[in-house]
């Protein structure tokens, strides 16, 4: 398929800027990131500059993304039919268990993050809605990774595997091997390996084929014991069933989803 040059550098610039949403960038850090004449950095930045997708600061020389963006993020989401489905569940296992609970969707190497339920014994500061992390990082990740075989499961990772935590896992051959684990137990762990302090557990949810979408819990380590583990897992899987029950009716039939 032949690519536009142009609304590539855009979508680019406009990726780069929501990934570093708490640092605003300087032209010379977009140029040399995107590999990208500064000229013609400049000039796309003026013009998403006026049209509210990216903003600067009053001097003109920091950047970062706009408004607008925001209002198509919202949108996604809004057109989403699974969510509200699937919202409720999340609120259920937070009610019976208070942890924190995320559903997220498998996008090229990363998990998207798509709802959160925060625990009442620890909150964040920033809602994790929309962020993206590598998929080999994270339990959600890692659950969906492992219903992908060889060349599928390729395109949803990237060549060099980078660290997060010392924790990360940054050998293919030693991630693969976790991941045919993980499709035997039905479940994946992310032992501190991209949040320093806390381990998750994620389930796939199988209305689709191969599945896009998990749900997961995090909690902090100081505070797992073996007993709580195993009582999260099954939580979790008790409910990622139930969600699937309930959700494929809809998939089966969804154009965008439907496998």
């Amino acid at each position: 398929m032949r690519k536009v040059k142009s609304a590539v550098r855009t979508v680019e610039l406009l990726e780069y800027l929501a990934a570093r949403p708490d640092t605003p960038a300087r032209l010379r850090e977009i140029s040399d990131a995107l590999d990208m004449p500064r000229s013609s950095a400049h000039a796309l930045l003026r013009t998403l500059v006026g049209q509210g997708w990216v903003r600067s600061d009053h001097t003109g020389t920091l950047y970062g993304i706009g408004v607008r963006a925001l209002l198509v993020g919202t949108s996604y989401l809004d057109a989403d039919p699974y969510l509200p489905l699937i919202t409720p569940f999340l609120e259920e296992l937070r009610a019976a268990l208070d942890e924190t609970f995320h559903l997220a969707r498998l996008d090229g190497t990363d998990i998207v993050y798509l709802a959160t339920r925060e625990s009442q014994q620890y909150r964040r500061s920033a809602s994790r809605v929309g962020r993206r992390l590598p998929a080999y990082t994270t339990a959600l990740g890692k659950v969906l990774l492992a219903e992908r075989f060889g060349a599928q499961r390729d395109e949803h990772i990237p060549t060099a595997l980078k660290s997060l935590t010392p924790q990360t896992i940054t050998d293919r051959a030693v991630l693969d091997h976790e991941l045919d684990e993980v499709r035997v137990r039905g479940y994946a762990c992310d032992h501190e390996e991209n949040t320093v302090g806390l381990r998750c557990f994620a389930v796939a949810l199988r209305y689709g084929r191969p599945a896009r979408d998990a749900i997961s819990a995090s909690v902090p380590v100081e505070r797992l014991t073996p007993h709580r583990e195993r009582e999260v897992i099954e939580a979790l899987r008790t409910m990622g069933d139930k969600v699937s029950r309930v959700v494929r009716p809809f998939a089966d039939a969804d154009k965008w989803f439907a496998s």
